[in-house]
């Protein structure tokens, strides 16, 4: 016995439990979307998955697009992490992924003629990720053309319908394609029959189907792993391990917390996380949001800042405002403080990325949106119904912009003084520090201010 009266036993399981419990702790980081999707935050965790051990995506699909530009090659990523270009770390699919098989190695191969080498080998896939199928797509097609005047403007991929076939509990997941393929193929049957219920015109080769996702099962089985056990043995093994998480999509897209219904299928904000990967809350550390030095949005739905001017205009060419995977252009405005306070709020963000500040290098003037007023009255919260958010005025301060190329700055101290006080008062406005100010697609020209 101990002289507090606990046994050796006791005293050495606490011991262990301390032991672990600091091990596993905070040693997670997080980058999620700010704002409307779009912000950069591929280049974001390029960065930091240098010193990363492991780069994570935890929802979504191959609707989000992210850009990396690494050694003067530009790669678009869907499905793969972007810390796949690291060939020191592995890149984790978590279980709250939605993957389209075809979609992934056709993305891996073009990424792989471009100079990105050994990404199978590198890649380790959750056994509990659903799968979205060719029918999910046209599903979503489907459903979009039903709606007429009424769509969102889905990307069309699928991930709505797989969603919805995952909360039905009629999806098929990974473990089930590399299990037994007779009883997949019964499964997937099913999923056909089920879904041609409500859409008796979709269009299903089964066989054909079935002889695609044979081949699909062999190519992705040595990727298959339990990645909850293989991120949380990777945790408690070394402090030294670091685990960077990729949100896809942002916070206002998520579908609890962004401008429903013109939202995403998945929560994309800091929640997606631990149900996304099985990572508890005690684990994040950092929690990293990304946004443009302006706002974008692609789609439809309200946008209080949008500038339908020649302003925005300048912002989307400027800019290259373009979706990743829907190739649309973005609509643009002014930096929206009360939103980026909002999605602060959500996720707890510990400091902001702000990037393509060079895309103001023009403007001479520049403003803020610091408040919403409705009907005359200030709004003390960010509006959960669109027809509110269509009619907000929002209330601006106006700023002096810098008419000098920011390029080829990279050190804060040599950024025009009027850009150091735009920076300085949007974190004022938000009460977050802004670590990171981007000035360029390359992993260079982000320049770090502490």
């Amino acid at each position: 016995m101990t002289e507090n009266g606990e046994s050796k036993n006791d005293s050495a399981t606490q011991n262990s439990c301390s032991k672990r419990r600091k091990i596993s702790n905070n040693n997670v980081t997080v980058v999620l979307g700010a704002q409307w999707g779009d912000e950069g935050k591929g280049k974001v965790v390029d960065m930091l998955a240098t010193e990363a051990n492991f780069v994570c995506r935890c929802g979504g699909g191959n609707n989000a697009g992210h850009t990396v530009v690494a050694e003067g090659q530009e790669y678009d990523f869907h499905l793969l992490p972007s810390g796949i270009i690291n060939k020191d770390c592995t890149s984790v699919i978590g279980n709250g992924v939605v993957i389209h098989l075809p979609g992934l190695f056709e993305e891996g191969e073009k990424a792989a003629k471009k100079g990105l080498e050994n990404w199978r080998q590198r890649l380790r896939i959750s056994d509990r990720a659903h799968l979205v199928f060719d029918l999910h797509q046209q599903l979503d097609g489907l459903q979009e053309k039903e709606k007429g005047k009424n769509s969102i403007g889905t990307t069309k991929k699928g991930i709505g319908p797989t969603y919805s076939s995952k909360a039905s509990r009629s999806g098929l997941r990974v473990c089930d394609l590399v299990g037994n393929f007779e009883t997949f193929s019964e499964k997937f049957k099913n999923l056909v029959r089920v879904s041609k219920r409500t859409f008796p015109d979709l269009d299903v080769n089964v066989e054909k189907e079935l002889e695609r996702y044979k081949d699909f099962a062999k190519q992705i089985s040595p990727m298959v792993t339990d990645t909850i056990f293989l991120i949380h043995n990777a945790m408690e093994s070394t402090a030294e391990n670091t685990i960077l998480v990729e949100g896809a999509n942002a916070t206002m897209l998520d579908i609890d917390f962004g401008t429903y219904p013109y939202v995403t299928s998945s929560n994309c904000s800091i929640g997606g996380v631990m149900t996304g990967l099985g990572i508890p809350a005690c684990s994040i550390g950092e929690v990293y949001g990304v946004t443009k030095a302006y706002t974008t949005r692609v789609g439809d739905g309200a946008f209080p800042t949008e500038l339908s001017n020649e302003l925005g205009d300048t912002l989307q060419q400027r800019g290259r405002e373009f979706g990743v995977t829907t190739k649309r252009k973005r609509r643009c405005g002014w930096m929206d403080t009360v939103l980026l306070t909002y999605t602060r709020m959500i996720n707890g963000f510990t400091a902001l990325a702000m990037t393509k500040l060079d895309i103001l290098d023009v403007f001479e003037e520049l403003k803020i949106g610091v408040s919403y007023q409705h009907n005359g009255k200030n709004l003390d919260s960010f509006p959960a119904h669109q027809d509110i958010l269509k009619e907000v005025v929002v209330e601006y301060i106006t700023m002096p912009g810098w008419k000098t190329c920011t390029e080829g700055i990279r050190s804060f101290d040599e950024l025009p003084a009027n850009a150091q006080a735009y920076i300085k008062k949007v974190e004022e406005l938000i009460k977050c520090p802004i670590k990171w100010v981007g000035v360029g697609k390359s992993r260079e020209s982000i320049i770090t201010r502490f």
